[in-house]
């Protein structure tokens, strides 16, 4: 499984120069069954990952391109009127919508109204859209990518806080470097065409995340991942924490650090977490579940600030033991 992992990143990299550790953290989350947010500027490739990711793996995808007039039957899906010609009976049938798939791409999330961006939300935590009293449940595995822009905010929905929550990482892209960049333009504008084979299907990525629920973490760390999420809320934390957060994360945040930082472990071919696993992705896994105050958002102090400052104070605080 581990090889297969490795082989996933290859067909990845055919298409994708550099964005090692963001191609890392959408493995994370596929491996240990979440959704995941990317916010980058235009142009960092983000759709194209994300398409480059669903073609090495053997299940059906889905792009929906979200827009201001989007409506939540547009995703979910909606009752058709039908007639039985053997007994000319009329009769209501539901007609699937495009989330009925395995790997769905939100694209530009945030440009559909929140009650659009609603429509998502059984289906990230349930695995399942009820409709007309009728629960379906959506086949498992079960992946939303979505993306973001964070330039334009004209015509734009801030996504709720609790869509943000079930977001099992938000992943920030950075712009490529110099070599990256120069890669890119090569690859891109030739006559060189590349081919994506299939890695894995669907039993084998629920058998992986399977595996990722075996991996050995000590109570030394789950006491340390507790630790710092009990620091993020301003009432028992530092005064950094309550100079500048008005809301810290709740306890879905501790399981999401465990469990991805187990599938880091995974990825990198270990079966027990280490400390570094766990700060690897205690940004990502923060990133939205900090609500910083107004006096944060005006001086430009962000979540990852205060992450920051929280595991150098857990460290500090080890050491002195």
């Amino acid at each position: 499984m581990i090889q297969k992992l490795g082989a996933l990143k290859q067909e990845i990299g055919k298409v994708i120069v550099g964005q090692t550790e963001t191609v890392d953290q959408l493995l994370i989350t596929f491996l240990a069954g979440g959704h995941a947010l990317l916010e980058g500027v235009p142009g960092l490739a983000k759709t194209l990952m994300i398409r480059s990711l669903s073609e090495a793996i053997d299940l059906p995808f889905r792009r929906i391109q979200f827009t201001p007039d989007l409506m939540p039957s547009d995703i979910i899906g909606t009752e058709i009127l039908e007639e039985d010609h053997s007994t000319g009976k009329r009769f209501f049938k539901f007609n699937k919508g495009p989330l009925f798939a395995n790997i769905i791409l939100a694209d530009e999330i945030n440009r559909t109204s929140p009650k659009t961006q609603s429509a998502l939300l059984e289906a990230m935590q349930e695995f399942s859209v009820t409709y007309g009293g009728i629960t379906y449940p959506l086949e498992r595995p079960f992946f939303i990518l979505a993306t973001q822009n964070p330039i334009e905010q004209a015509g734009t929905f801030p996504l709720p806080e609790a869509q943000l929550d079930r977001f099992l990482l938000y992943i920030k892209i950075g712009y490529p470097t110099a070599e990256e960049e120069t890669a890119i333009l090569e690859n891109t504008t030739g006559k060189r065409t590349t081919q994506i084979n299939k890695v894995l299907d669907g039993d084998e990525i629920k058998e992986a995340q399977s595996l990722v629920r075996e991996v050995h973490i000590s109570r030394d760390l789950i006491e340390r991942v507790s630790s710092i999420v009990r620091l993020t809320r301003p009432d028992a934390s530092t005064s950094y924490v309550k100079d500048w957060v008005r809301w810290g994360a709740g306890p879905r945040a501790g399981q999401a650090m465990i469990l991805t930082a187990k599938a880091r472990a995974l990825l990198h071919g270990n079966f027990a977490v280490t400390k570094e696993d766990i700060e690897h992705v205690a940004y990502p896994v923060l990133r939205h579940r900090i609500l910083m105050n107004f006096r944060a958002e005006a001086e430009g102090v962000t979540s990852d600030n205060v992450t920051k400052h929280l595991l150098e104070h857990v460290n500090s605080s080890a050491k002195s033991l």
